[in-house]
């Protein structure tokens, strides 16, 4: 890396710099290096999985006599799922721009430890206030993960493996929700935990675990791509260095030089408003791609599992100690998705894998409520039809993520995460549970219908704006996808759309 005005003494200082850190990291192939980025950074998504579903099969117990919390089904399903999103939310937007700012490692630490500390006194709740407050909080904490995380994985992982590995990692969320699932089923048994004390003790498991990745996590370093535009030019150098020596022993093969260099302007922040002209103004297409997928994803999930337990209850007779097996069936089709169909998005391309897979999901959704409303269904038949769509749903909703995380500019990166989670997840995931919660628990088939058929549409919708706006950014530079707003006028080629 060269620079023609940093004084080399002053660690965070700014300058312009000519680097080839970037394509240095997408010529590495797969390392030891890169499964400590997926553990350590990855597997929250397991906590979070865990966390939400647990919650969703624990609703009937804690709304009964005897557990310890003066609150009702309805309202865990609906109030304290929308005040865990709106958390989401506020927190996504709150630490994204503190991730832009301040870096992605420093903000990782931070957001497992508010979800930890706020996951812990969840479990201490004595009165629903108590517990809608800190539901709201490990919300907030989850959310500020979404974008620290999210950021660091694409700018971590070469681009060659992007896509696949991004949409793993998201759909872990379904490995914690098998887990919270079967869990469930042993804290929900009477027979060795009383009423009041399985559910804590599931919360207080979730603190165990995220303490272990809490550990792994402190060795996963800051993104060089972070570091040489943030005045951290010889860090990033060093790092990349360091990993390079380490992929170089592990394979006993010498790394071919890297294929290009960026010359950028190096700088320490970026405001709110060249944010929002970036987003708003130079890629508006971009922007409403974005919006169209998270907003389906967001209503089918949010506003439709929430309430999966309690359709099983209300037209099934399926116990509220039942569900769980129920759940954990779902979360196996949700989980295989990215699994097998993660490959295509970096071999067959994003657009045509993104488009179909919500169109798809949406389909076999509309399919689903027309079997339910004929009442052609068992609990084991939807269930079944459920995996059919989760399959291509949850890597629908995956590529979500890595969509809004690679189509923009990396200053913005954190942030774009976090808007577009933040806009996407209030529309379907504050208002579908107040709303959805209320349908599906009415006991009217045409209610639950109507449930199912608006997340279907929402879901169609977006695959068909993915199909005419989805960027082709499979196994490319994110620097070639989006050109840093910090690059020179020479490398800030990119166009706009």
């Amino acid at each position: 890396m060269t620079a023609d005005s940093s004084p080399a003494s002053v660690p965070a200082s700014t300058g312009t710099v000519t680097t080839a850190v970037p394509a240095r990291l997408d010529r590495l192939p797969w390392s030891r290096w890169h499964w400590m980025i997926v553990i350590g950074l990855g597997t929250v998504w397991i906590l979070d999985g865990l966390e939400v579903t647990t919650v969703g099969n624990i609703a009937g117990r804690l709304s009964e006599e005897g557990s310890g919390l003066p609150i009702s089904s309805s309202q865990v399903t609906g109030i304290a799922a929308a005040l865990y999103v709106a958390g989401a939310c506020v927190g996504a937007l709150f630490f994204g721009w503190l991730t832009d700012r301040f870096g992605r490692r420093k903000l990782f630490m931070v957001t497992l430890a508010v979800y930890l500390a706020a996951t812990a006194l969840t479990a201490l709740s004595f009165h629903s206030w108590w517990f809608f407050t800190f539901r709201f909080l490990t919300g907030f904490g989850i959310g500020g993960e979404y974008a620290a995380i999210n950021s660091a994985i694409d700018e971590l992982i070469p681009s060659k493996y992007r896509g696949r590995v991004d949409l793993i990692i998201n759909g872990s969320y379904w490995l914690g929700a098998i887990g919270g699932a079967l869990l469930s089923i042993l804290m929900l048994n009477t027979d060795i935990f009383p009423k009041n004390i399985g559910w804590r003790l599931t919360f207080a498991l979730g603190v165990v675990l995220g303490l272990v990745i809490l550990l792994v996590r402190r060795h996963v370093p800051e993104s060089p791509r972070w570091q040489f535009i943030h005045g951290h030019g010889d860090e990033a150098d060093e790092l990349v260095d360091s990993v390079e020596r380490e992929v170089e022993k592990e394979t006993g093969h010498k790394l071919p030089p890297p294929a290009s260099e960026i010359t950028i302007h190096q700088r320490k922040s970026i405001g709110f408003g060249v944010i929002a002209r970036t987003v708003f103004g130079r890629y508006p297409k971009r922007t409403t791609l974005g919006l169209s997928l998270f907003i389906g994803q967001a209503f089918l999930y949010n506003a439709i599992t929430f309430g999966f337990g309690a359709i099983l209850t209300t037209f099934f007779d399926v116990s509220t100690g039942g569900t769980g097996y129920y759940f954990a069936v779902i979360a196996a089709g949700n989980f295989l998705g990215p699994l097998l169909l993660g490959r295509l998005f970096d071999t067959v391309g994003r657009r045509i894998m993104i488009s179909s897979t919500y169109l798809l999901s949406g389909i076999l959704l509309f399919g689903t409520a027309a079997l339910f409303d004929a009442g052609s269904l068992t609990a084991t038949t939807l269930t079944a039809c459920w995996c059919v769509v989760l399959f291509f749903a949850s890597a629908g909703a995956s590529s979500a993520y890595l969509t809004v995380s690679e189509i923009f500019p990396m200053e913005t990166r954190a942030m774009a995460i976090a808007f577009f989670y933040a806009i996407g997840t209030a529309a379907g995931g504050i208002s579908g549970p107040l709303v959805f919660s209320k349908l599906t628990e009415s006991g009217v088939v045409g209610d639950t219908v109507l449930a199912f058929q608006i997340g279907a549409g929402l879901m169609c919708a977006a695959g068909i704006v993915a199909a005419f706006l989805a960027v082709n950014a499979e196994r490319r530079s994110l620097e070639d996808i989006a050109t840093p707003l910090s690059a020179t006028s020479a490398d800030s080629s990119t166009p706009a759309g």
